[in-house]
């Protein structure tokens, strides 16, 4: 297990699902995290879990100036930035690509795609500084494969990988380190919020999309955010300083096609 003690990390879209995994892990191995999220009620809570371990920050990650605050957040409070985080996402509407608008398309990809771009350009200016620390961009399977999300959302997440690689090969002269996560199916709310879902209904679809996951993917039952968070963390610690411009795929084997039926036999 990777110990964090004496790092510093932001993370974003940190109230609930993924986000909210990743800062109470990163907290529980010893790292101090700014916890930042557009929902204060649920970020806030998540922030004093962690005790002196976490802050919370309203965080609009589409504007960079919010994005820019978190980074500083970090930096004058606890002295230094190891980890930055990019996790903050939306699903979008599921529509054909010929019914899909141009509002659509862009609010996806300011979410996304933005985000994860504000939030490497903001954390490699102090990490160039230092000398040191690490990028984490959270994808997903629709950004390398196709029919796991709607248009906008999987192109913007196969952006992300891109700019992940390319921000790698630029920092890695500074020792500053980025790579890429890439889920599978998780039971988070996310799933809901693409469904129009809110409030308690919201709360309850994690435990539908949690069944309906079981046999989505080779292993049988869904992903949960401890299962991207423990990537999450191995990255940003020091058994990974040899590690850049890597796309770690943590998915339960989707990627690799779908499960055997239960009636095979060799």
């Amino acid at each position: 297990m990777a110990e964090l003690h004496g790092k510093v990390a932001v993370v974003t879209g940190g109230a609930s699902g993924i986000g909210a995994a990743t800062c109470a892990l990163l907290a529980e191995r010893g790292a101090r995290v700014v916890v930042t999220d557009i929902d204060d009620e649920r970020g806030e809570a998540v922030a004093a879990a962690l005790g002196e371990h976490g802050v919370y920050l309203h965080t609009d990650v589409t504007r960079e100036e919010d994005v820019a605050a978190a980074v500083r957040v970090a930096t004058e409070r606890f002295g230094r930035l190891d980890a930055m985080v990019n996790n903050a996402g939306r699903v979008g509407a599921w529509t054909y690509v010929a019914d899909t608008t141009v509002d659509e398309w862009d609010s996806s990809f300011a979410v996304l795609a933005r985000s994860a771009f504000l939030g490497t350009k903001h954390a490699a200016r102090v990490m160039r500084e230092q000398g040191f620390g690490t990028v984490v961009n959270v994808s997903s399977v629709a950004g390398v494969r196709t029919g796991f999300g709607p248009h906008p959302y999987g192109a913007a997440k196969a952006a992300v990988l891109q700019m992940t690689r390319s921000a790698a090969r630029e920092l890695a002269e500074f020792h500053v380190r980025v790579n890429a996560v890439t889920p599978g199916g998780v039971a988070t709310r996310i799933v809901g919020h693409g469904a129009g879902l809110d409030g308690d209904a919201l709360d309850a679809s994690v435990d539908s999309v949690r069944q309906g996951l079981a046999t989505f993917q080779p292993i049988p039952r869904a992903g949960e955010g401890h299962d991207i968070a423990g990537a999450i963390a191995y990255l940003v610690s020091d058994d990974a300083t040899f590690v850049t411009g890597q796309n770690l795929v943590v998915d339960g084997g989707l990627t690799l096609g779908k499960a055997w039926p239960a009636n095979y036999r060799r």
